[in-house]
């Protein structure tokens, strides 16, 4: 039980599932989202061997959701149940091998922040995790509203660039350096 006060920091993985990555998604960042695999799967291990938190906050909707404000902007993506929101590639794999560990979990989310509507701040805080390690899709988005979220609550950011991934390459430069000059996060390969 002590072993949950030693770690001090948590990577997340943000909304790494088909929809968004897979050729096929509704709402893919297509082959630069699939390059990150081997990327995030290498820091999963790193996290996991080292007894480090691995967090998955997934993006889920209900389709034709008339309540919801992404419902007027983006097409339907990330459904419960469906093959889009299942996670992509060799992560769902990693997952389901990983699941039962205590440290390992994946949580719902509604909205682009991973704070917002969920209880992350409290399990983190519990946990006595101060750094968060970001990773995952889509940088400018739900990546960028979730380290927003975590400044504003004192968190310690580090961003890995070689794990995060977005619609284009003018809103992936724009979001490393809005990370790094407006909320102090550290920008790692």
């Amino acid at each position: 039980m002590s072993d949950i006060y030693n770690s001090h920091q948590a990577l997340l993985i943000i909304d790494y599932t088909n929809d968004f990555v897979a050729d096929k998604g509704s709402l893919t960042c297509g082959k630069p989202a699939q390059k990150l695999e081997p990327s995030i799967i290498k820091l999963a291990n790193q996290f996991y061997q080292n007894g480090d938190w691995v967090i998955l906050p997934t993006d889920v909707h209900i389709k034709g959701n008339p309540y919801h404000p992404e419902t007027k902007l983006f097409p339907t993506h990330n459904v419960r149940g469906t093959w889009g929101r299942q996670l992509y590639g060799k992560l769902n794999d990693w997952y389901q091998s990983h699941k039962k560990s205590p440290k390992v979990f994946q949580m719902d989310k509604t909205r682009y922040s991973s704070f917002v509507g969920t209880n992350l701040d409290l399990m983190l805080r519990e946990r006595h995790v101060d750094t968060l390690h970001l990773v995952g899709v889509c940088t400018d988005i739900c990546v960028l509203h979730t380290a927003i979220g975590a400044y504003n609550r004192n968190y310690n950011l580090v961003i890995h660039k070689s794990g995060v991934a977005t619609l284009s390459k003018t809103a992936q430069d724009w979001a490393l350096n809005h990370f790094k000059n407006c909320l102090g996060a550290k920008i790692v390969k």
